[in-house]
Formats: C-alpha cells, structure tokens, sequence
C-alpha cells in the first residue's frame, strides 16, 4: 500500500508499525529478525530501532560454541544481562554456569594467562585472559586484540612502560578472551596487566587467583563495583586467592573465604610477577648458585 520502493525508510516505517499495532491489538509478542552487518550492526534503516521495545543481538565466534545474547535496547528492563547459550548437536542450549564453562579448558601453569572476576549485568562472571608478547621482527609493533577494548590495551600498555618499567615497545602484544565473549568494563584492566607481563617474564601466574580492578594513567589501582559478588563467584569455583585493588579493604572484602591480596599500585603486583619469573627461570638460579659459590 505504500507508494515507495522496497527497503525505504518509509515502507520499513510503514510495515513496523502495522507489526506493533497488531501486538497492542493482540496482546501477542512480535519478534522481529534481522541481518546484521560485518560491523555487527543492523543492516538497513535504523528506523525500526527506535520504534521497537528492545533490541536483542545474538553474538559469538564463528569458530567458538558459545552464544552470547545481550539486551542493546529495553524499555522495560536493563540493558547489561547477558544470556549465555552453548550451541550443540541439537541446538542452542542454555548454560546455567557461564563462568564454569568458560575456565573448563583452561591451560594451567602456562604464562601469560590470568582470570578476571566479571560482572555482566548483575550476573558475576569469570573469564580467562590471554597474552602472548613475542619480540617484533617489524619496524613497528602489532597490537591485536579479540573480546577486549583496543584502546583500553594501548592505555595498559602506556602505564606499564611509563610507570613499571616493562619495555613493550619491542614487542607485539597479542590479548584475547577466552570462549569468544566481549568483555567491557575497565575492571579487567589489572587482569589483562598481569597476562601481558607474565608473558613478557615468563612466569606463570597463580592457577587459584582471580584479578581485578581498574587503572588509572598515573598507575593506581581503582576500585570497581561489587567486589564481593565477583568474590563468591570466584570462591564457589574453588579459587584460593584475589588480586583486588586496596579501597577493597574498606569494603569488608575480608569476610570472604578468599585470601585477599590489596594492590594499591599497579608497580607492586609487576614487581612481584617479575621476580616470581627470576625465580622459576632454571638459569637464575645456575646464575645464583654460581655467585654463592663465588663467595663462598
């Protein structure tokens, strides 16, 4: 009926509307199913995005098995709750414990990985962080990142060369979260810190510690909310210890189970992975022997 040519704004206007008054007449649910674009946004006239009630994307990997379905627009509810689907044999099905299936395959005792302690709407969530830096064999560096903030990783590696000292211009810096989530809140900064500098050193970090907390550019640790639903999270999986940022002290972090270790700087916790690397590395300790022996 309407004078315009399929795919115009007018005729997707047009058509939603006819849907939407036919759901209030009805008192029906009306799904609407779009494509979406390489950039992971609708394709076609945005129009119908503001006319609906919600808009739910269905993301994940190609080559992951996980499927992620997360609220980007709700009138009557929240828009960070995520649904965590696992795709089988015979189909979708939901998974109940994201967090226990994301670390089930985790590689223990490898350098360059640590956990971060989520939170995806009110839902606590424990993810594995994974860093390679590798020395460069270009003029200028690579820097490739999957499920995390690209320019949040250029800040982390900025205060680690400007504060800690950790020379990564040398090197290229390859971070990906496992299981082919997103991860969006600065919180996972301290956790994707300690994978980059366990690489660089070689050390691996704790296989029962879960990191947390956010980084400011003149190298503190920040608070992050809900410390102590990220807490229980990590100690009903069996995890002995968290790295937390000190103004978690305050916060009666301490009544946990949970060996709490406060970090006020992000120089701290690079000193202490660095030396843990000196310590595991087989020929510090030929290098100490022989300097024992020396004075002996």
């Amino acid at each position: 009926m309407v004078e315009s040519a399929p795919g115009t704004v007018t005729q997707v206007r047009a058509s939603a509307q006819v849907l939407i008054r036919f759901a209030k007449r009805s008192g029906a649910a009306v799904i609407l199913v779009g494509h979406v674009t390489k950039d992971g946004q609708i394709a076609g006239p945005r129009v119908v995005e503001h006319m609906v009630d919600a808009v739910l994307s269905f993301e994940g990997e190609g080559s992951q098995q996980f499927r992620v379905l997360r609220a980007v627009k709700n009138r009557f509810g929240p828009t960070d709750e995520i649904g965590v689907f696992e795709m089988t044999g015979e189909g979708l099905r939901e998974v109940a414990n994201p967090s226990e299936l994301f670390l089930s395959e985790r590689d223990l005792g490898s350098p360059g990985t640590a956990v971060f302690g989520g939170i995806e709407g009110s839902r606590p969530l424990l993810v594995e962080i994974q860093a390679l830096v590798a020395p460069t064999s270009f003029g200028t560096p690579r820097r490739a990142v999957n499920g995390w903030d690209q320019n949040r990783l250029s800040m982390v590696l900025a205060v680690l060369e400007a504060h800690c000292g950790v020379r990564l211009s040398g090197h290229d810096v390859y971070l990906n979260v496992a299981g082919g989530l997103r991860i969006q809140e600065p919180a996972a900064d301290l956790a994707a810190a300690a994978a980059l500098v366990s690489s660089l050193a070689n050390a691996p970090l704790p296989a029962d510690a879960v990191y947390f907390g956010e980084i400011s550019l003149s190298g503190a640790v920040r608070p992050v909310a809900q410390t102590g639903a990220r807490l229980k999270e990590a100690q009903k999986l069996g995890f002995a210890r968290a790295i937390v940022p000190e103004a978690a002290r305050s916060e009666g972090g301490g009544e946990q189970a949970l060996a709490l270790e406060f970090v006020g700087r992000l120089t701290s916790l690079v000193a202490d992975i660095l030396a843990r690397g000196k310590s595991a590395d087989p020929r510090h300790r030929r290098d100490d022997r022989k300097q024992k022996a020396g004075m002996a």
